[in-house]
Parts: structure tokens; sequence; C-alpha cells
């Protein structure tokens, strides 16, 4: 490989780095230094069982140095710090992402069941000992038959007044507990969501603590566990299946927040609705979705850092041969998802801080957000790892430059925590309800939403006014952008809308109705989602040092420019802009690319991804031998 010294970055890189870091840098740096230590280095050719145990062997060492305690209360032993816990979940996608799987399921969703739908009883004997790794245990949500749609799971777990216990039963081949991190090797306790049986009636799905094994690490009586074995990636995770025959347990194992069994043996809840008390359950368990999206948009950081640090060294053609960094094509491929990584990880800081102070007002909100987000992030670094590897030709495809491993763990990102496709369709039905509510209609549906709206009328009008301008000035504004992602989302929730009420009106079923509209559904959510991003980044923009602002900015435009030609068919079939102006806007997205192309590498390298965690021996000029 010929070497050529980098453009120089026209912002201080340690600036940028301090800024992307936020208020959560501690955290951060005190993973950093934890990950320089000499036991976390990358060992490729393990055994499947090697891999895991290693895992292991690291998420004890991160537990050692008490990076479990962020999440749970100074009263059991914790820091009570979620946005710290969060920005060291995200920090450590940088190293291994089965890493971050395995103990993201220990303390995130093991613990975090335990904190979220327990009460004091069960935090004070159980979350010490998942603080500490002691006592490893897994979520088991997922069944075999149920995967999203947790309200229609058939473990049952039956109250037995006689033993004052519960019972717990796979009912069907179906209702077998399925993809459970954690489960095949190492955990010793899990969260078993099940239909919860009492005095012969069915009280909806609960939580309830069901020992697996026993100390030796024999399955206890009743538990069958089986191993899922290989997967396409994150093969350092024990994923596991439990099946339960007849399995007691005391009925203080009820995790009971929301619900439970007094003394007398009849049921009590503070929720008598029961798919209200069913929402508020599940409402308090978004951590993962927040965590996830977060560690994919890492992923992505690591694809474009490997990708863009190559092309500044890897010349090809020309007279003398030039750097691939400065071919257009290329530009065109990496900076604007680089540009999209960005605005992702500014709307992610922002839902941290919405999550950190969430209340029972704002859950359902942050819950939507969390979900579009975590959609939107996978997707991204999925894409993104993808278009990297190809920007890196062969050198990408060799496994000791990481993009296949990367590729792989992070592919379950997109069904995990929420299938991406049901996730959008949330964001969007969301949003015709907060519209339902705002026009004052109602219906059986919910979410019956106004035939023209205010904002929409606004918005049309400023289209017609900008639809044939095309000055820089213009189409770089701040105006037109947020305008346009408005639209956007505004028109798309209105289309989806209407499409629904024309269909309940003739006589459809809710249900049939909302199928013949998911499409629109799901390109609804995931214009409401664009649009939070971009004024995510909007607003970070105007927050940063003015020596930052320049570069940023650009980066901006980027984003909202691509993102908008990106949708460009939408926008012409709406008459919301000219063919011209379409044109016009590609033009200026090259050109933005090109502006930014001296600080491609400085944009990467403010990640603070060290060497070692990267180690990919194309992003450091090392042709491997």
């Amino acid at each position: 490989m010929h070497r050529k010294a980098a453009a120089k970055a026209t912002f201080d890189i340690g600036e940028m780095q301090k800024f992307l870091d936020g208020k959560y840098a501690p955290a951060k740096e005190k993973i950093r230094d934890i990950l320089a230590a000499p036991m976390f280095q990358h060992v490729e050719g393990l055994s499947k069982e090697q891999y895991r145990e290693q895992v292991l062997i690291w998420c004890k060492e991160l537990a050692r140095n008490k990076m479990g305690s962020y999440a749970f209360p100074k009263e059991v032993g914790g820091k009570g710090d979620m946005g710290s816990n969060i920005s060291a979940f995200e920090t450590l996608a940088h190293f291994d992402l089965s890493l971050l799987v395995k103990f993201g399921v220990q303390m995130g969703l093991w613990g975090g069941s335990v904190y979220n739908l327990g009460t004091e009883k069960h935090h004070k004997d159980l979350l010490p000992g998942v603080m500490s790794l002691d006592t490893p245990g897994c979520f088991a949500m997922t069944e075999t038959g149920h995967g999203s749609n947790v309200q229609g799971l058939e473990t049952v777990a039956r109250y037995d007044r006689e033993t004052d216990s519960f019972v717990i039963n796979s009912t069907t081949p179906g209702a077998r507990k399925d993809y459970i991190g954690g489960a095949a090797a190492h955990a010793k306790k899990a969260t078993v969501f099940a239909q919860l049986e009492v005095n012969g009636k069915n009280e909806g799905v609960h939580a309830l603590v069901v020992p697996i094994r026993d100390e030796e690490g024999n399955a206890m009586p009743g538990v069958t566990i089986t191993d899922c074995g290989e997967k396409k990636g994150l093969n350092g995770v024990d994923n596991g299946r439990l099946f339960f025959q007849n399995v007691k347990i005391p009925r203080d194992n009820l995790l009971d927040r929301f619900g439970g069994v007094n003394e007398n043996g009849q049921y009590v809840t503070s929720i008598e609705d029961p798919n209200k008390r069913f929402f508020t359950m599940i409402g308090t368990l978004i951590t993962g979705r927040v965590s996830i999206g977060a560690g994919a948009n890492s992923t992505a950081k690591n694809g474009l850092a490997t990708a863009i640090r190559y092309a500044e060294q890897r010349v090809q053609f020309g007279d003398p041969e030039q750097k691939l960094i400065d071919y257009q094509a290329h530009q065109g491929r990496l900076l604007p998802k680089l540009a999209k990584t960005y605005a992702l990880d500014f709307a992610i800081k922002d839902l941290i801080d919405e999550y950190v102070n969430v209340n029972d007002e704002t859950r359902r909100d942050v819950g939507e957000l969390a979900g579009g987000l975590k959609a939107m992030a996978s997707r991204h670094a999925i894409d993104t790892l993808q278009e990297c590897r190809e920007a890196c030709g062969g050198q990408g495809y060799l496994e000791v430059n990481r993009f296949a491993r990367w590729q792989e763990d992070v592919d379950i990102f997109s069904t995990f925590e929420g299938d991406n496709t049901i996730l959008n369709q949330l964001v969007a039905k969301g949003g015709l309800s907060k519209l339902s509510k705002k026009a004052k209609e109602k219906g059986a549906l919910g979410m019956i939403i106004s035939m023209a709206g205010d904002s929409i009328e606004n918005a049309w009008e400023k289209s017609i006014v900008y639809s044939r301008r095309t000055s820089p000035e213009h189409l770089k504004g701040k105006e037109f952008h947020k305008d346009a992602f408005e639209y956007r989302a505004e028109q798309t929730l209105m289309q989806a809308g209407k499409k629904l009420r024309k269909l309940v009106k003739k006589g459809v079923p809710k249900a049939e109705a909302a199928n013949l509209c998911q499409k629109d559904l799901i390109e609804a959510g995931i214009a409401q989602i664009e649009n939070q991003v971009f004024q995510s980044f909007s607003k970070a923009v105007d927050k940063a040092d003015p020596q930052l602002k320049p570069v940023l900015d650009q980066m901006c435009d980027l984003y909202a420019l691509s993102t908008i030609e990106e949708h460009k068919g939408w926008f012409l079939e709406q008459d919301y802009f000219s063919g011209s102006k379409s044109e016009a806007i590609s033009r200026q997205v090259t050109k933005l690319c090109a502006d930014l192309r001296p600080n491609a590498v400085g944009l990467v390298d403010a990640f603070g991804i060290s060497e070692k965690c990267l180690a990919a021996p194309i992003a450091y000029g090392n042709i491997p031998a």
C-alpha cells in the first residue's frame, strides 16, 4: 500500500471527541481504560465453547470493575446512573459485540427485569448478585411460537393455593423459551414471562424468577435446557432454549410491582385494566432498545473509521495515483453515511436524556422513540458495514480486518429487542394517536386523524414557494431542511390515517385495516424518526463550540440533503419540489462530500476508538502478511 500524509483537519479532533463523548464522558473513559488491559484481546479461531468462556471472563472483569453497578440504585450498592450505564455500553461495542450482548443480558435484561418489575424484597435479594455476576441470569420472554406478540405467550404459571407456590409449565411445543441469551451455559436463574393463572382466572402475562441450574451447573428438576448451537454471529453468547414441566417456585418469586398474589391467595394489582397493566409493565423494559441503538451506531463507527482511514492511504489510478478518498464516487458512498452516524449519535444522546428523566406521563413517547431509533440505527449499521466492506475491496473481505465479524454480529440487531418492521409501525401508530387526540376525534380505532390539519396546510404553502428554488444558500438553509422533514413526517401520517379511516368506514375489521396499511405505516414511522434525528443534529450544532460549528454544520447539511435525496421520489410525487430542484439537491450532496473530504479522517478519529479495539490492520496502513 502506498502511504501519503493525511489531510489536516480544520477543527480540533480532541475537542470534537469531548463533544461527542458528552456529559457521560467519565463512563466512556472508564470503559476505554478497562479495555486497555492485556486480557482484552481479540482472539480468532476459538470454538463456540472457548469463545463463550472468554466472554464470561471478560464480563466478570467488567463486573469486578463495578461496571454493572451504574444501572441500579445506591441502596443496593449501585450508582443509580443510567446515563453512564448506557454510554459505557455504547463504548463497549467498539471492542466485541458478544461481550456487549452478554453483559447487557446480565445487567440490562436479567437485572433490569428484577429492578423494574420487582419490589424491594427482590432488589435486596437478587441485585447484589446480578451486579457482581455471582448470580448469572437470563431473560426468558421469547418463545418458539411467539416473539413480538408477548401477550400471546403460551407458558403458564398457575398459583397453587395448597403449597403457596407457582407451577410453571410450557404448555405446548411452541411455548418453549427460545434464543435466550445466557441459558445454554451460564445462567442460574431466569426471569420467565408467563400467563399468570390465579384461582382459575388468567391475569395476563407476568414475570417470575425461576432457578434453572443448581450450584454445580446441573439443570433444576423439571427444567430442560438445550443449546441453540452455532449462529450467524455473536457466538460468544450462549443462547439456549428452556422448557418447563411442573416447575414449582415460591410465591415470592413473582415480580409483583404491578400485580401479585397476597397471603390469602388472592390476586391484587394497582392497575385493574389488564391491557394497561401489560403495557405499563412492558413500558419499563425499554433500556435494551436504547442500548442496542447506541451499540449499533458504535459498530457503524467502527466500519467508517476503518474504511475512511484506509481510503486516505490507498491509492489507485492516475499519474500520480490518487487516494481513494479523493474520488467522487468514494466520497459519495462513505461521507453521507458518516454524516448520518453523527446525526444518530446526537439523537441517541437526546434519547438517553429523555430516558433518564422518564416518568409515567412520558414513558410511552420515550418507548416509541427508543424503538424507532433502534430500528434506524441498526439498519444504518448493517447498510454502512456493507458499504464500508465494499469500499475496502478485497482487504475488507479478509477476516483480519474485522468487517466479517462486525457484519455477522450486528445483523441480529435488526430483529432482537423488537423487529424493526414492527417498531416502525408502532412509531407511526403513536404519531397517529397524538394527531387523533389533537384533532379531538374519537372512534374505535383510536387513531383517526383530521383530514386537513393546519400544520400540513402551512407546510404545503411553503413547499409551493420553495419548489423551484435551487440556490446553494436555500438548499443548505435550515429552514428548508426543517420544512422538508416536518412535511414528510406529517404528510405520511396523514396518508396512513386517511387510508385507515377509509377502510374502517367501509366496514373492514380494525386488524385487517391495519394490515392493509402496513406499508404506509412503516414509511410514516421512518419519516417520524428521520425528523427527530434531524432536530437533534440541528440542536447539537447550535450548542457546539464555535470552532466545531463549521464542520458540524456541513455534516448536518449533508445528513439533511442526502436523506431528502434518498426520498426524492416521494417528494416529487407530492409535488413538494420540482425535478430541477431534485437535481440541484443531488449536486449539492456531491459538493458537500467534496468539501468535507479534508476532514474525513479527523471526523472518524474523533470517535475515540483505540487501535486495539478497532484491530483492523488496514486502518493503520498495514497489509496483512
